[in-house]
């Protein structure tokens, strides 16, 4: 479905967002945008690393808040 976007179906998505959220309110999205993509990161990699820490035994249950 995505395979037929050329450069010119972005430029026209780009341009519906700067009509959308204004040029004030971009600077402000990307940034949230960056912050969430970096967490996921951060959580995906934590989740690896526990999933190598906890091998071979039973993982601790979470406590539902």
């Amino acid at each position: 479905m995505l395979q037929n976007l050329t450069g010119w179906h972005a430029l026209i998505i780009l341009a519906i967002v700067l009509l959308v959220f204004g040029s004030a309110k971009l600077p402000a999205l990307a940034r949230g945008v960056g912050q969430s993509m970096r967490i996921l990161k951060d959580e995906a990699t934590t989740g690896a690393a526990d999933d190598r820490m906890h091998d071979g035994e039973p993982r601790p249950r979470s406590v539902a808040s």
